[in-house]
């Protein structure tokens, strides 16, 4: 998946799974939270992610 703006990959393939662009945050991690319930805006906060980041997440899954 890649933002129209800088052609970028938000979603990459690395040996811990698929993880955010930019950070260490697997989307296992964002599935954990999600499927407890919690909301976007407590997941991007908790991990210190970006609109653009947490929105990426969220669409992929």
């Amino acid at each position: 998946m890649a933002s129209a703006d800088n052609q970028q990959p938000n979603i990459i393939r690395t040996e811990r799974g698929l993880t955010i662009s930019g950070t260490r945050i697997t989307l296992y991690d964002v599935m954990d939270y999600l499927t407890a319930h919690y909301p976007p805006t407590f997941i991007r906060a908790l991990f210190d992610l970006t609109d653009e980041q947490i929105n990426a997440a969220l669409s992929y899954i």
